[in-house]
């Protein structure tokens, strides 16, 4: 569908707060009523842009993982040693670059919704399933340029080793939001380092050797 500026316009503002308000309450609990009033449009305009709630989720998930596909690649591809621009990437979910106080963990769609669309909607699983893969391969990539250039050890498959760190700031995210404080996430960065850079494992396993 071909949308003029104006269109454009309009459709992209009903995303946008669309997105808030599902950061806020959750995918379920934002009725459609709520969205139209909070974005000032007419139901007719919302369903000449998303044929249903679901497909409004569905723009809303693949427009959040691509805008953070472009912040990812924008630390990663940054100066520093594969090591170092890693790091800058974990450190981003405690605080992001430019903001001391709010992090990108705060304001993660997969720590919000990830338990609920893969019950709710298969058609919303899929669109952020696939963008999680995708940082998985980004970030084990990066892991693999870092074993490159001498900043960090040989160690397990980096998909493997992407996939435990990631698993463990998923974790780390959800209990920040039960204490409301980040003591999780300083102890998940402090047991990054040391996955990334001991050798205490097996290269087929990412179980820790006896």
């Amino acid at each position: 569908m071909t949308l003029t500026k104006k269109a454009e316009a309009t459709r992209q503002h009903i995303l946008d707060t669309g997105h808030q308000l599902v950061l806020r309450k959750g995918f379920a609990a934002v009725g459609l009523q709520e969205i139209l009033k909070t974005c000032n449009v007419p139901k007719g305009s919302f369903y000449h842009y998303f044929p249903s709630k679901e497909a409004f989720g569905c723009a809303l998930l693949q427009q959040y993982v691509d805008g953070y596909g472009r912040k990812v690649n924008g630390l990663l591809a940054a100066d520093g040693n594969g090591y170092d621009r890693l790091m800058r990437y974990w450190d981003a979910w405690i605080a992001a670059p430019g903001d001391g106080v709010c992090g990108w963990a705060e304001e993660c769609l997969v720590v919000k919704l990830a338990a609920e669309v893969a019950d709710l909607s298969e058609d919303m699983r899929q669109v952020l399933h696939g963008g999680v893969q995708r940082l998985l391969a980004r970030i084990a990539a990066v892991i693999d340029e870092a074993r490159g250039d001498g900043s960090l050890p040989a160690g397990p498959p980096s998909l493997v080793l992407a996939r435990v760190i990631y698993q463990m700031w998923l974790g780390a995210a959800l209990l920040a939001k039960l204490s409301q404080d980040k003591s999780s996430l300083i102890q998940a960065r402090a047991a990054t380092v040391h996955l990334l850079t001991c050798k205490a494992f097996s290269p087929a396993s990412p179980h820790p050797l006896p």
